[in-house]
């Protein structure tokens, strides 16, 4: 397969003038590599429905909700290695990841059906913003094998895509919220910020930074502010919306 077609798309993606035009020059370049299914997605958390992040996507009939029937999202190993992978990988090299997982037998089960549907294998691209884990791009259907070279290629793809279908949405304000709120961040808020998250009391987290409550309680007024968040639950949830927490 020529790399000359992947290179073609990174540049005609710039020149689309909508979303509509980005996915027919994407699922071109999908039809040469002849995968079936593919989708892009904002990163799902945990009891967040996946299919409500969809950028775009086409999947097998009742697919998706099986998956989400049978929440899968919970025990999926590739949405689960994806958390810490930095490029993209292949499905089928996740389960070996999870081997002594306790959701073992479950990740085996869920692999199996999603190969009766016709998503035998594939291959997920991790899209990464200054706050972390952001999206990504899965390709599947009959085996597809990838040379070294065509996977940083789809890695490009997969970045390409996302932030220009997000350009064209309109719906990058949400993360350039993220971006602006963390360049008022101090370091000090977000580790106060980030044991919040965890759970933590002020009186936990004085003990930890060494330093008193009040400072504590200041630095909270100070992210609830910054966050116009309506208490410490709130700033949590806004936070993780925003990306600043994972």
């Amino acid at each position: 397969m020529s790399v000359n077609q992947i290179i073609q798309f990174l540049v005609v993606a710039d020149e689309c003038r909508s979303p509509e035009e980005v996915v027919v020059e994407l699922e071109k370049l999908l039809r040469v590599y002849r995968f079936d299914y593919y989708g892009l997605l904002r990163h799902p958390k945990p009891h967040e429905n996946p299919m409500k992040l969809v950028l775009v996507g086409r999947w097998p009939d009742r697919w998706p909700e099986t998956y989400i029937a049978k929440k899968f999202v919970l025990i999926d190993p590739t949405i689960r290695y994806l958390a810490q992978a930095q490029k993209g990988f292949r499905w089928r090299d996740t389960i070996v990841a999870f081997r002594n997982d306790p959701h073992r037998k479950r990740m085996e089960r869920m692999m199996g059906e999603s190969i009766r549907f016709g998503l035998e294998d594939g291959y997920i691209f991790p899209i990464h913003g200054r706050q972390g884990l952001l999206g990504n791009m899965t390709l599947g259907g009959k085996p597809v094998d990838l040379s070294p070279v065509e996977m940083s290629l789809f890695d490009a793809v997969a970045k390409k895509a996302f932030w220009r279908l997000l350009e064209l949405k309109k719906e990058t304000d949400e993360l350039d919220a993220a971006a602006s709120v963390d360049t008022k961040m101090t370091r000090r808020e977000m580790e106060v910020l980030n044991y919040l998250a965890d759970g933590m009391t002020s009186n936990e987290i004085s003990k930890v930074l060494q330093i008193s409550n009040h400072t504590v309680d200041w630095y909270m007024n100070g992210i609830q502010d910054k966050l116009n968040a309506k208490n410490r639950q709130h700033v949590v949830a806004l936070a993780l919306r925003l990306g600043l927490i994972t």
